[in-house]
């Protein structure tokens, strides 16, 4: 018996959150996040961790930690000098790509310049065909001019995708040979082993992503190895993943593509947990840190996958977790442009300096110094105690930007929050649409340091009823990675026809996969426990060009039951598109498994209940719609199950704020949950 913690470095702050396994308790703790010395603030947790709750960091059994590192790399261009080897002939297919508009609604829009300029490509002479068949074998002398032009480019790392390498990797495999035979210092990247998926431009920018950030990562997850080390944890460090499961740290290293989306990943599985906790079954998480908000669909309690989801300015082709980011956040900065409009983000003060109100060397105004503005934050201490809000400095940096608006301090500041929440809102706006769902339908789930602070007002312009907010919100994400299940996704390309002849072959393709991920899981993972197998398959009606995911039971495979796999081909396409043809021939694509081992789940345990209504702290003037309300001040400590406010009120807690706007009634259910209901 130990404790299990899992951590979730953010913008502003660190989330720490600790499972004891013997008690069955959990205990939470935010510190300052220290971008200038990495890793540094995982000591510091742990320190904390021992002094606040007798945390002994040799008693650590499992560590789990959510990272941004891969992603900051490619948002902020920092990754590897890295070069690329293509088929000859097709060394533009990163400049190519798919000849869409970044924004169809701005012809001044430009798709944003490669990791790899086209200056470091280089072709090599071979062919594979779309079938497999090796036409031409990699010819010796291109690679060696490859690797001359790489030398004179000072490339570090270089990326192998080759024409067709998803079918027969063996040129790929070659080229690797020959580059690591020559220069063994070289990293080598090879598409087929990074994410083996039909379409080249898909295959070859994914990996050119996880080429670019790899080194980076690599160091980091090294770094963090030796420190756990250091501070005396015994348990080698998981690493949350973008499809909401967890992998080694060491495994990391190599596989890197598939932690990107981690940190965002976790707040997700954490939501979905607390979707099903308190009954909600079509919830929209949202999740504001100090940098961004993250929003995802939720539906029957589990998340939504998807492929495509961007790093920066890139999309990544393996399956993850389908979050939208929107560039504003509790530190986001308040900014007037050159015509005198006001602006906010996407720059972030982070935590160095962080915002004005942390006394912390921060000029510029922000979010949540527009919030202390308006009253709602100031008092009580934030993030633990790690930082106590100055008002006077909020109001002073909120003036650089009210003076050449001509506006007051308090009316500039309400105006910053209601362009966030604007923001917001066109975003999310784009979501609903994508999965064609109304968000009045939806409950909205708020958590992060900034989520329940902001939440009651995004809700209102979405016309949504119901919001949630979680009992620890502001350590939910750190919550998702403790007791997200250790996880990988398998695929092979095949491009069959489905009919019966194909029920051998696609049944002898599914346990191939199956054999891949029982030895990832045992050998690779260690994990010994109960493990699950999820079958899919990526069809679509012959001559359409994109495909439809389609979930198989496992049943169906083994006794070859193409009719029941159509026909859930066909729900899902009538689901998806209003229409189906069920006489219309089917083609799969790729097939796909994913593995899954089970970690403990925390039960969490229900509080103590009240029948009289909740006496408030004290009273206190806000500021929002234009006028001065008075709002009820509550400490959430202190709140019971079955107890109701009405709004204004302002709920106080360690971790995060949450604004009770007037027309909307709190309840607090039996797990200590806030629920948030709109009156009308």
């Amino acid at each position: 018996m130990g404790y299990r913690i899992g951590v979730d470095i953010g913008g502003t702050f660190t989330d720490f959150c600790v499972f004891d396994e013997r008690t069955r308790e959990l205990q939470t703790l935010k510190v300052l996040s220290t971008p200038d010395r990495p890793g540094a603030e995982m000591l510091d947790g742990l320190a904390e961790l021992q002094r606040r709750y007798g945390v002994s960091a040799g008693a650590v059994s499992y560590f789990t930690h959510g990272t941004t590192v891969g992603v900051n790399t490619v948002i902020q261009r920092r990754g590897v000098n890295l070069c690329l080897i293509t088929t000859a002939e097709f060394e533009d297919v990163l400049e190519v790509a798919r000849l869409k508009m970044p924004d169809p609604y701005d012809l001044f829009s430009r798709r944003p310049a490669p990791l790899v300029p086209r200056e470091k490509v280089f072709g090599v002479a071979e062919r594979v065909l779309a079938d497999g068949t090796v036409e031409r074998e990699v010819d010796e002398a291109s690679v060696l001019r490859a690797l001359d032009g790489i030398r004179a480019a000072g490339g570090e790392a270089v990326v192998v995708a080759l024409l067709h390498a998803y079918r027969t990797p063996g040129n790929e495999d070659r080229v690797r040979e020959i580059l690591n035979r020559e220069a063994p210092d070289l990293t080598v990247i090879c598409s087929s082993r990074v994410w083996p998926v039909i379409r080249e431009y898909e295959r070859t920018v994914t990996s050119v992503v996880a080429g670019y950030v790899q080194p980076r990562v690599a160091r980091y997850l090294d770094s963090l190895q030796k420190a756990l080390a250091e501070a005396g944890v015994p348990a080698e460090p998981m690493i949350t993943k973008s499809n909401g499961g967890v992998m080694s740290a060491e495994l990391g290293k190599t596989e890197c593509v598939q932690m990107l989306l981690s940190g965002t990943a976790s707040g997700v599985i954490g939501a979905s947990h607390v979707a099903r906790l308190t009954g909600s079954r079509n919830t929209m998480s949202f999740d504001v840190g100090g940098t961004s908000a993250d929003v995802a669909v939720i539906m029957d309690g589990e998340p939504q996958y998807g492929v495509g989801e961007m790093i920066g300015e890139f999309p990544i082709y393996v399956p993850t977790v389908s979050v939208t980011s929107i560039g504003e956040g509790g530190g986001s900065i308040a900014w007037v442009d050159r015509l005198g409009v006001l602006k906010v983000g996407p720059e972030s003060a982070g935590s160095v300096p962080g915002p004005a109100c942390y006394g912390r060397g921060g000029e510029r105004p922000t979010i949540t110094d527009a919030f202390v503005v308006c009253g709602f934050l100031g008092a009580a201490e934030l993030g633990y105690s790690a930082v106590r809000m100055d008002t006077s400095l909020a109001e002073k940096a909120i003036a650089t930007v009210a003076g050449p608006l001509g506006k007051s301090v308090r009316e500039t500041a309400e105006s910053i929050i209601r362009i966030a929440i604007s923001g917001m809102y066109l975003e999310i706006s784009k979501l609903v649409s994508r999965y064609g769902v109304d968000p009045r339908d939806f409950s909205l789930l708020a958590f992060g340091g900034a989520g329940p602070m902001t939440a009651c007002f995004l809700a209102r312009e979405l016309g949504m009823k119901r919001l949630v907010v979680p009992l620890t919100p502001g350590v939910l994400s750190a919550f998702g990675g403790l007791i997200a299940d250790v996880k990988n996704d398998f695929i092979r390309t095949v491009f069959a026809d489905l009919e019966p002849a194909a029920a051998a072959a696609l049944r002898e393709t599914f346990r191939e996969l199956a054999g891949r991920a029982t030895h990832w899981l045992r050998e690779q993972q260690g994990f010994t426990g109960e493990a699950r197998y999820i079958y899919s398959a990526d069809m679509r009606y012959r001559g359409q060009s994109f495909e439809i995911e389609t979930l198989l039971e496992h049943d169906w495979i083994e006794t070859g039951d193409v009719a029941a796999m159509a026909e859930a081909f066909h729900r899902a396409h009538e689901q998806l598109y209003e229409h189906a043809d069920p006489e219309a021939p089917i083609q799969v694509i790729n097939q796909r498994l994913v593995v899954a081992g089970s970690s403990p789940k925390p039960q969490v345990a229900e509080i103590e209940a009240a029948a009289e209504p909740p006496e408030p702290l004290d009273r206190m003037p806000v500021y929002y719609d234009g006028r001065h309300h008075e709002a009820a001040l509550y400490r959430r400590a202190e709140l019971r199950a079955g107890q109701r406010f009405a709004g204004p009120a302002v709920v106080l807690q360690d971790d995060c704020t949450t604004c009770v706007l007037g027309g909307f009634v709190a309840e607090v259910d039996s797990y200590g949950n806030l629920i948030l209901t709109a009156e009308g």
